[in-house]
């Protein structure tokens, strides 16, 4: 009776033992998993964005905000990165997109006239890797320039596409003018999946017009792309989309303008509550405007709701975790 007592002693012990082991190995899961759930929706609840200001000569400038509308400049509206590369030294259309690696990926103009572009990447957008320049036009000795460069990722592919807009001298003469100091550009782009080996330059979108500043994103199943005309005889200077069942294209013919006023640039948008909202730049009156749609046919303007910091110049939106936001604010 003695050893079966303490038989069933020591059953009774271990099975406490390991229901206790069980369920601190339980809330251990479920407090992971709500911290993650907890992280997400904090990433998902702060817009970042990037900009310039001026020429682009002081660099990369950040702002932040929870709604979309109000946005407040971050490090008293100084620089976080000061542009070393290219004799002009400018860092003009800093586009940013976080990447599949969790790191802040970057590139932008580095200059008029440069045949190539800039890169960086940050953790955290304080501490930057050193300034790349990657040559992606330098092969054509007829490129004027290279502009506005963009970065998408293609979750399919596991890749980067990079895509900016150039005027090569000769090319596309059917819609040459001699406005605009000749220029007639066209979306070029090269793939990455390691921001260290690219593929070959190749035409990305001719739609038969000068067009410059384009912005894709996914939509569901396809990818949409944000440009604008640059047509200068008889003005255009306004906003269009396109669409691709392939990110490296092709794309479609370009939609009628969707923003009504001439003299509309850089577009960047995001998509939240249901609809796609377009940030832009309207250059000539100084200031960005905002336009949301929840179908891509009927715009409604937000603009009259919109703050952003003064001075700010063509940047990119993209997602912050509210720790990356109170670190920036501590600067």
């Amino acid at each position: 009776m003695k050893d079966s007592s303490e038989r069933n002693n020591f059953q009774g012990h271990f099975f406490r033992s390991l229901i206790a082991v069980f369920s601190v190995w339980f809330c251990s899961i479920a407090a992971a998993s709500g911290q993650e759930l907890i992280a997400d929706r904090a990433q998902d609840s702060v817009y970042g964005f990037s900009y310039f200001k001026d020429n682009g000569a002081d660099g990369l400038h950040l702002a932040y905000s929870y709604d979309g509308l109000q946005w407040h400049a971050l490090k008293g509206d100084q620089s976080f990165l000061k542009p070393e590369l290219s004799a002009d030294k400018l860092m003009r259309d800093p586009c940013i997109i976080r990447g599949a690696d969790g790191i802040f990926h970057m590139v932008w103009t580095v200059s008029w006239t440069a045949r190539g572009i800039g890169y960086a990447h940050s953790r955290d957008l304080i501490h930057w890797s050193p300034q790349q320049y990657i040559p992606v036009m330098e092969h054509e000795a007829k490129a004027r320039n290279t502009w506005a460069p963009e970065i998408t990722y293609d979750a399919q592919k596991a890749e980067y596409l990079i895509y900016w807009a150039t005027t090569i001298t000769g090319h596309f003469p059917e819609t040459f003018v001699s406005a605009d100091n000749g220029y007639n550009h066209r979306i070029y782009a090269v793939t990455t999946k390691d921001f260290k080996h690219f593929s070959s330059t190749f035409l990305l979108y001719e739609p038969g017009f000068n067009v410059i500043d384009s912005h894709i994103l996914r939509q569901g199943d396809r990818w949409l792309m944000f440009l604008k005309d640059e047509t200068r005889e008889p003005a255009q200077k306004n906003l269009k989309i396109a669409f691709a069942e392939n990110l490296a294209g092709p794309y479609s013919a370009a939609s009628a303008p969707i923003s009504n006023e001439l003299w509309a640039e850089g577009p960047t948008a995001v998509y939240r509550e249901g609809a796609y909202w377009l940030y832009y730049d309207r250059y000539i009156d100084h200031h960005y405007a905002l336009m949301r749609s929840a179908d891509l046919t009927h715009w409604e303007d937000l603009t009259p709701a919109l703050k952003m910091p003064l001075g700010i110049r063509h940047g990119t939106i993209f997602k912050l975790s509210t720790q990356e936001l109170a670190k920036l604010q501590s600067l």
